[in-house]
């Protein structure tokens, strides 16, 4: 595996004006409106078990098998029609690059398919709508990308595979990837953070409302009851209905963390050192700086899965003229980063 690596520290990413500091720029990311108008998809419904079936929304360039086609995977509660989704798309799509915006199960309006819910440990998921892809639309080149908890997904799914995933399959990012699933839950509910839980929480208590209408035979809403933290909902929710012994059970199985080590293919991930909730533990720094696969960039500002930084009429350093359509910046620094990193293996 070779030497150990040291964490890239980087003050590349330049903060908006008046938006320094953790909380600033995640609760920015939520607020700030971003009009983004990217081509219309494919819309594509993908079996990915029995009865199972999750909505990807496809763009396709005009040599569809010979571009580098990559899944985006969105974080807890999200959607496609994410802005950081429709961001990234924008900037892929603009470099020749076919898009997957990727749904998981129940999301993107698709609640009603089936009595499932998903969760981090899904990585089967985007296994499977990778080589339905391969297979159907006769791609030559793969990667995947993913936000939080779209994060851990991929970069799971990428150390699942090891040196046996598909041969089409050439990178992997992350941004803010949730790889220590426990340590970050626990995070949620620091009393400076549960302005984010209780949103998390609000959204996901409405979904289980939602599914226990669609399927009154499978989801009994009493078990809501008392569920005042990421951790209960995980351990009377999540873990119940999804095949794990509770959150412990479901928290260390899922987590990427303890695959990362096994990542084969070139690697990004992208985390601020002020995110507020994500952790990433000692000992999984120590595997990620132990993969020289992995290029690990640790910022000192840009919140969670946010990097909202300047814009400007030109493009920023480093960065591929390609990407800023008109040679403009709009400021949303992971985004870039992401899209630049890919574009090697175009």
């Amino acid at each position: 595996m070779g030497l150990p690596q040291t964490p890239e520290k980087t003050n590349a990413f330049v903060p908006r004006r008046w938006l320094r500091g953790g909380h600033r720029q995640t609760v920015a990311s939520f607020l700030i409106q971003r009009h983004i108008h990217i081509p219309a998809p494919e819309a594509r419904m993908i079996e990915v078990a029995p009865g199972v079936q999750v909505l990807c929304h496809c763009h396709w360039q005009p040599d569809r098998a010979g571009a580098l086609t990559v899944i985006v995977v969105h974080g807890l509660e999200g959607s496609s029609e994410s802005q950081y989704m429709l961001g990234i798309t924008d900037k892929a799509l603009r470099v020749g690059m076919n898009v997957i915006r990727y749904n998981q199960r129940n999301c993107g309006g698709t609640d009603s398919l089936a009595p499932v819910l998903y969760h981090s440990g899904l990585s089967t998921d985007i296994d499977t709508v990778a080589r339905h892809l391969i297979a159907t639309d006769g791609l030559s080149r793969l990667a995947l990308a993913g936000f939080s908890m779209g994060g851990n997904l991929v970069l799971k799914l990428a150390g699942e595979w090891a040196q046996h995933g598909p041969p089409q399959f050439r990178a992997v990012a992350a941004c803010c990837p949730a790889l220590d699933l426990a340590a970050s839950a626990d995070a949620l509910h620091e009393p400076s953070n549960r302005i984010y839980e209780k949103y998390f929480l609000w959204a996901l208590r409405r979904r289980m409302l939602h599914k226990a209408r669609l399927f009154p035979q499978d989801f009994d809403r009493n078990r809501l009851e008392g569920i005042r933290s990421l951790r209960e909902f995980d351990d009377k929710i999540t873990a119940y209905y999804c095949g794990f012994q509770g959150a412990v059970d479901y928290y260390d199985r899922a987590s990427a963390a303890h695959v990362v080590a096994n990542i084969a293919v070139p690697a990004l991930i992208l985390h601020s050192a002020n995110d507020p909730f994500i952790r990433i533990t000692p000992d999984t720094r120590r595997k990620i700086q132990a993969n020289p696969n992995i290029k690990f960039i640790e910022t000192e500002d840009g919140g969670h899965c946010a990097f909202i930084g300047q814009r400007n009429g030109t493009a920023p350093e480093g960065l591929s003229p390609d990407v800023n359509h008109s040679n403009k910046d709009d400021g949303y620094w992971a985004e870039t980063q992401i899209v630049n990193f890919l574009q090697q293996f175009r």
